[in-house]
């Protein structure tokens, strides 16, 4: 009998497959990390070959150590890093080149000449995006452009495009053998391609982008049938996969964000605030992004993307090396009492929400000779915080016409966490401390994976109703605010003052 349903949550540094029983607890999991691959100064690339093997391996090591058997899985929901591009020959399941990723900044020019030629505000008009390197529509551009003959390759169906969700899905169901070749409206929604509207492929933005309709995966709903695994692959038999959805609009779902307001955010990588919005389309004057939650009955969301948050401790362990594990940051930055009035910008790639400056980059001020590393490592945590509490500032100016939102949920009250970077208590309690606001952490801290898992779970049955869902959801701990309001807001105006240093560094 199939008693478990299970996830593949393809990330930036890793690829988890997490398998889950009926009360959304966790059976087991295994994860490995895959390369990252820096060419050149902005440019960060993935091995997609790499990542579907580490995806096999992973699968295989999960179903091993929980002795499950691919007839005990119900369905298998996928997750992914989002905007990452990937264009592949589906003959041979050879990528053209290797996956661009979301934070890489090689299409700057591209997005400048947009901007210069007057093409932000109707694109935006369009897929509530602005014009930034974040997004798949100038990456696919770029390899048109830059792989030699990828153009004339894909003009006759000789390529297909996908962000890593389209990629492990055709991998999965077979991949030259009659791989499915679909993505979901999440995902769809973060390549600038995508009319939120009519919620189809846009012909005026591929003609703009000069990119063949015939390379698009075809547009299903997050929850739904989208084939099933090749029994010869890492399953060992045959399991439907039933759901798929970008990581952040999975983790919503996860943290059972159903209903117009409900807000979390997820600490990885990145740093990205949701804000469910129901089945209205908000458009955000304010620096975020309109984009699509789920799709079944259709509800959209308003984002704060941060590009640098958990990467800021990757780069104290792998580049500046002052630390050994990211676990050490912890009681590093509890050693001192303050940053000593060090602020650091990870504008490594610039500044996303609310910002969007692609000419920023990272910047460590207020260092004298008192500055430790334990100040750094804290100032790295700080800004975390920083930037969150700047987001939802946005996310208030946005919303402040729909007062319902703040009198119904009072998300600004109280924020729901999740992500790896949630188990460090310490940058929770900051997180608290600089919101003046309660921080909620759930018992699943992976609710990405387990958002996934929900929407394949919904697809065939195995749960019956969102409520079953918002039943299994419970709190780990509860972080309240302990800063006065004289530090909270000093500590503010010296980031912004920060962040005035790094952006525009490039100009």
């Amino acid at each position: 009998m199939a008693n478990h349903v299970a996830a593949v949550d393809q990330g930036t540094t890793g690829t988890r497959f997490m398998i889950f029983d009926h009360a959304g607890r966790v059976v087991a999991s295994h994860y490995e990390e895959h390369h990252q691959i820096y060419p050149q100064p902005g440019w960060v690339e993935h091995d997609a070959r790499e990542i579907w093997d580490r995806t096999r391996t992973t699968i295989g090591g999960a179903m091993a150590k929980g002795g499950v058997r691919a007839t005990d899985l119900a369905a298998i929901g996928v997750t992914n890093q989002r905007e990452t591009t990937v264009v592949w020959n589906p003959k041979t399941g050879e990528p053209y080149y290797n996956a661009i990723v979301w934070q890489d900044t090689r299409t700057q020019a591209l997005c400048q000449k947009l901007i210069d030629d007057g093409k932000a505000d109707f694109i935006r008009a369009k897929t509530g995006l602005p014009v930034a390197t974040y997004f798949s529509g100038p990456k696919i551009q770029w390899l048109l452009e830059n792989v030699p003959g990828l153009r004339a390759q894909a003009e006759r169906g000789e390529a297909l495009f996908g962000n890593m969700d389209t990629w492990v899905i055709w991998n999965l169901t077979g991949g030259p053998r009659d791989g499915v070749h679909s993505t979901d409206f999440t995902n769809a929604s973060r390549t600038m391609l995508l009319n939120l509207k009519t919620l189809d492929w846009d012909d005026e933005l591929l003609q703009l982008f000069d990119i063949p309709r015939a390379l698009l995966p075809k547009l299903c709903p997050s929850s739904a049938l989208y084939g099933f695994t090749d029994p010869l692959g890492p399953c060992g038999g045959r399991v439907s996969i039933c759901g798929d959805l970008g990581d952040q609009q999975a983790a919503l779902f996860g943290q059972v964000g159903f209903e117009a307001g409900e807000a979390k955010n997820t600490y990885g990588t990145g740093c990205f605030l949701l804000l469910n919005t129901g089945k209205e389309i908000v458009p955000s004057k304010s620096g975020l992004l309109t984009t699509v939650a789920s799709n079944g009955e259709t509800c959209f969301a308003l984002e704060g993307s941060i590009a640098i948050a958990g990467a800021a401790v990757q780069w104290l362990r792998d580049n500046l090396k002052i630390i050994s594990h990211a676990a050490e940051t912890e009681a590093l930055a509890q050693s001192v009492d303050d940053t000593g009035g060090v602020y650091f910008v990870p504008a490594f790639n610039g500044l996303f929400a609310p910002h969007w400056d692609m000419y920023a980059r990272g910047a460590i001020v207020g260092m004298t000779r008192y500055t430790q590393r334990a100040h750094i490592v804290r100032a790295t945590l700080e800004a975390i915080g920083y930037q969150t509490r700047e987001v939802i500032e946005a996310m208030e100016k946005d919303i402040k016409r729909e007062t319902r939102f703040l009198q119904e949920n009072g998300f600004l009250k109280s924020l729901k966490v999740d992500g790896g970077a949630v188990k460090n208590n310490f940058l929770m309690q900051l997180q608290a401390d600089i919101l003046g606001a309660r921080v909620v952490r759930p018992v699943v801290n992976e609710t990405t994976a387990l958002g996934a898992a929900y929407a394949a779970g919904l697809a065939v049955g195995f749960w019956k109703s969102l409520d079953e869902l918002r039943q299994n959801w419970g709190v780990d701990r509860v972080f309240e605010p302990q800063w006065d309001a004289a530090r909270r807001a000093e500590g503010y105006a010296g980031w912004k003052r920060a962040v005035e240093r790094a952006k525009g560094w490039l100009k």
